[in-house]
């Protein structure tokens, strides 16, 4: 019985998982778990979709989105460039809490970048995520599913009472582990630079890049 239970749990998740990638190909948006909290999502190639997260998380259009992307390869065409310092954080902290932000390429469109130059992006280490990701063969949009300035969700439950009825599917995993946020560390200038700290301390930082330089230590 276990068994037999198990293998229906991971049917029915794998066809959540195709359903959803469907959804994102036609430009809607999902809600999904990752490793850290429930994330709204759209395909990066859709304008309108994520035009449609502005809407449905009452977000200002000048903020920046962050990317959530599968590996390597996706890296490299979202970026201009991956110098050595952000090659050595890759393989030391992804997939994980760490979202890097370097040069955007042309692939990248403005409204995701708020018109800037430089676009956030991290490998997540969640397999629902990651198989989203994959499955379609882009980036997707890697904001929190909640409405701005509430509290992140941590459970399906609370991303429906916040903007169930605005989305066209929720993908239920389970409570997500929370706590802590993703360090963000900018590596599209001359020294890295740690602009929030996070699940990734400042010192676990510093044994891979000794330069790196922080307001916050810990």
């Amino acid at each position: 019985m276990p068994l037999c239970y198990t293998r229906f749990v991971e049917i029915n998740k794998e066809k959540q998982i195709k359903k959803a990638v469907s959804i994102l190909r036609e430009g809607g948006v999902i809600a999904y778990p990752t490793d850290t909290i429930y994330g709204l999502g759209a395909s990066m190639a859709n304008i309108p979709a994520i035009e449609r997260i502005f809407q449905v998380k009452g977000r200002p259009k000048g903020m920046a989105l962050p990317l959530l992307v599968a590996d390597y390869a996706q890296i490299e065409q979202i970026v201009i460039s991956i110098p050595p310092s952000a090659r050595r954080l890759i393989s030391e902290f992804l997939p994980g809490a760490l979202t890097i932000i370097l040069p955007k390429s042309d692939i990248v469109p403005d409204i995701i970048t708020a018109g800037g130059k430089t676009v956030a992006f991290r490998i997540p280490n969640n397999p629902v995520a990651l198989a989203l990701i994959e499955g379609l063969g882009k980036p997707i949009v890697g904001t929190s599913a909640n409405l701005s300035g509430h509290p992140s969700p941590l459970t399906a439950g609370e991303v429906k009472k916040q903007i169930g009825d605005k989305i066209d599917m929720l993908i239920d995993g389970g409570r997500c582990p929370g706590g802590i946020e993703s360090t963000i560390v900018d590596l599209s200038g001359e020294k890295p630079i740690v602009r929030r700290q996070g699940a990734i301390t400042v010192e676990k930082l510093r044994k891979i890049l000794p330069d790196i330089a922080s307001t916050v230590e810990g």
